[in-house]
């Protein structure tokens, strides 16, 4: 029986959790809107993209690290350090006095993050049983889209009423607030009594994963034969190792592995099309950057409620239902897309809308599924890995797309309007693949759950 000190500390770990998840993935959107009056200040207009682009590469890469840390050395301890991490990096990038400094500093801060995002998802994995956790995943799944929308307003308002640098300042009392409350409501269990985490595999898989992203995002051959040579070497020095960065068998369990492809493929069509879809409306439709911003937002808008509902939906009638309804959703979006490009920009929003309701659904009956199937020894590895899928899905799908364009991404105009219909078809294309694999979720009703899920109890730590 669940007490009512119970249900306070699991509402004082979730408020924590959602926290601490919005502050890192705010840092992914709110500096863009910042940057200009950082160049007025610091100057390096060449270093423009830098600061959050070695963000984001950061967090993507250091997230299986963070997971698998998280099961040889205990959940709590990884999310306090990831958090610590964090805040000091955004202390030293208010205070940074030069160009290299805030760089430097905001590639820590996205260290802190991606130990932020995955923790959060193992943590509610870990913590919560099925119908609990359903719940939880989908109000932690719409931060991420509450983030991107507010993030641009919340920076240009610093900017404009304070100093760029309480952009990160802010970060202080907020995260100093999500470090209490998950630290004081969650308690430490180790996977092993001396675990030693796989150093040579770590830095092999950073190197490879971070050479992938920068050469599929800059068109980098180069990096790509990095990324290649170093992701194989890494695979075959993790045959050898007795705890391996990431444990191959579980990642091979049926519903990882489907939720691993999954995310792949979501990341590779939603993420994909979005990185043109202001270019579109910019360049061929010859609106406002705000108006492609604001077809953006649709999207977004789409996955924040979708996560919400099926999060309340997914206990009653399992994730079986959602895994094949998001794919069907994100399929008729695209389609709409598709052949309706040169429809008027509304139109175009509600097919966005559609598109994203999808991904906010499927994405939550997968990952769902993925945490129900895995051991607490791999939940951490297997959580990150989905996360990781999706980032690294983004950066593939907007290369693929770029080369589907071919030469109209750089004639414009009409040329780019006659071809982008080949950008959400793409995608439509991408989108049957992700029905194909839910159709092997099954069904995990909640009146099941006792005998799925043995979830540790949330209790205060003295």
């Amino acid at each position: 029986m669940i007490t009512s000190a119970v249900v306070s500390h699991r509402i004082r770990v979730t408020a924590g959790l959602i926290l601490g998840l919005f502050l890192a993935a705010l840092e992914a959107t709110v500096v863009a809107t910042a940057m200009p009056r950082v160049i007025r200040e610091l100057g390096g207009v060449q270093l423009y993209s830098l600061p959050f682009a070695l963000y984001l590469l950061m967090a993507t890469v250091s997230g299986p690290i963070w997971g698998r840390a998280s099961d040889l050395y205990g959940r709590r301890r990884l999310y306090l350090a990831a958090v610590l991490i964090f805040l000091l990096g955004s202390a030293l990038s208010g205070a940074a006095r030069s160009m290299g400094m805030l760089i430097a500093t905001r590639t820590l801060q996205g260290l802190g993050g991606g130990g932020l995002q995955t923790l959060t998802f193992t943590l509610v994995g870990e913590l919560y049983p099925l119908r609990e956790r359903a719940r939880v995943q989908g109000w932690i799944s719409g931060v991420w889209g509450l983030s991107a929308l507010v993030g641009p307003l919340i920076g240009g308002l610093i900017v404009d009423h304070f100093s760029w640098r309480w952009v990160f300042y802010l970060n202080l009392p907020f995260g100093i607030a999500a470090l209490l409350l998950v630290g004081r409501g969650v308690p430490e269990r180790a996977g092993h009594e001396a675990p030693r985490i796989d150093l040579s595999g770590a830095a092999l898989f950073t190197l490879g994963a971070g050479a992938l992203i920068y050469g599929l995002e800059l068109e980098s051959p180069g990096a790509l034969i990095v990324a290649a040579l170093a992701l194989i070497l890494f695979v075959f020095v993790e045959r050898g190792q007795e705890l391996p960065l990431l444990p191959f068998p579980a990642l091979r369990r049926p519903f990882a592995f489907r939720g691993f492809l999954g995310n792949l493929l979501g990341g590779m069509a939603f993420f994909g099309m979005t990185a043109y879809i202001p270019f579109f409306a910019q360049v061929a439709r010859g609106q406002s950057a705000t108006v492609g911003g604001l077809l953006l937002s649709p999207m977004t808008v789409g996955w924040t409620v979708s996560s919400v509902l099926a999060a309340r939906w997914l206990p009653r009638w399992g994730p079986r239902p959602m895994a094949r309804w998001g794919p069907l959703a994100m399929m008729g979006g695209f389609g709409l897309w598709a052949l309706a490009w040169r429809a008027p920009l509304p139109v175009l929003a509600l097919a966005g809308l559609i598109v994203g309701a999808g991904m906010g659904t499927v994405m939550l009956a997968l990952l769902v599924c993925a945490q129900e199937e895995a051991p607490r020894e791999v939940l951490g590895v297997v959580t990150a890995m989905l996360l990781f899928a999706r980032n690294i899905g983004g950066s593939m799908g907007a290369a693929a797309m770029g080369a589907a364009l071919g030469p109209a991404l750089a004639a414009g105009g009409e040329v780019l309007l006659n071809a982008f219909w080949r950008v959400p078809a793409l995608a439509l294309v991408l989108a049957i693949g992700i029905l194909l694999i839910g159709r092997g979720v099954p069904d995990l009703p909640a009146s099941e759950t006792p005998e799925i899920s043995e979830p540790i109890e949330v209790r205060a730590v003295e």
